[in-house]
């Protein structure tokens, strides 16, 4: 009776795991789905979402009031800026991307790159900074557009294996739509500039900088 019983407990187990595995790969198919870019057929790729809950790699800033430039003027030559990125820049990349980074020194075939953008939080000084009780100084203010850059060797071979695209620079809601970007806005900077660390700033990013894991 015993050993019957314990027959019936074991297939139990094994028909629950089973189900597990059947009912577990589609969510984590899913998942995967998600956060991978989507190309349109024209070749245009649509709004990132959920990179979010990607690993957050650093965040730059260059603000209006420490610039003297004129940058990002609309066609009437009116509200330029006077930084080329006035914005925090919060970098996104997926987990697996990041690991494959830390340990080749480069980044896979598909990974994306997610750069969502904040203005700083209403400036009062000319420098773009305000006091805060922790002190005067630069805060996130409201989201202001998100780039991204694709490494997709085939489609973008002629600009080092990335392709590089934008949902605007301005307040929500963005684009819902991209067109790559032309070599003179986006990757002939990175071409010139950082080339030796496939193609992404990053001196900026302390994880992937200096390789100290999580």
């Amino acid at each position: 009776m015993q050993k019957h019983l314990l027959t019936i407990i074991v297939g139990l187990g094994l028909t629950a795991s089973a189900v597990y595995l059947l009912v577990a790969k589609p969510v984590a198919a899913a998942q995967a789905e998600q956060s991978s870019v989507v190309f349109n057929a024209d070749g245009t790729v649509q709004l990132p979402t959920g990179f979010r809950k990607w690993v957050f790699v650093g965040a730059p800033l260059t603000p209006e009031g420490l610039n003297d430039g004129k940058y990002n003027c609309n066609v009437s030559g009116t509200n330029c800026t006077k930084s080329n990125f006035p914005e925090y820049h919060h970098v996104y990349i997926e987990q697996k991307n990041v690991d494959a980074y830390l340990k080749t020194g480069e980044f896979p075939e598909g990974t994306v790159i997610v750069k969502e953008l904040t203005r700083v939080l209403n400036p009062t000084f000319p420098d773009s900074s305000r006091k805060e009780p922790s002190g005067r100084g630069y805060f996130n203010g409201a989201y202001n557009g998100i780039d991204m850059s694709i490494k997709d060797s085939k489609r973008f071979a002629k600009t080092n294996n990335w392709g590089f695209f934008t949902f605007g620079h301005h307040p929500l809601p963005y684009d819902k739509t991209s067109a790559e970007r032309p070599v003179s806005e986006c990757a002939g900077c990175h071409i010139a500039n950082v080339a030796n660390t496939d193609m992404t700033w990053i001196k900026f990013y302390p994880l992937l900088r200096d390789g100290q894991g999580y």
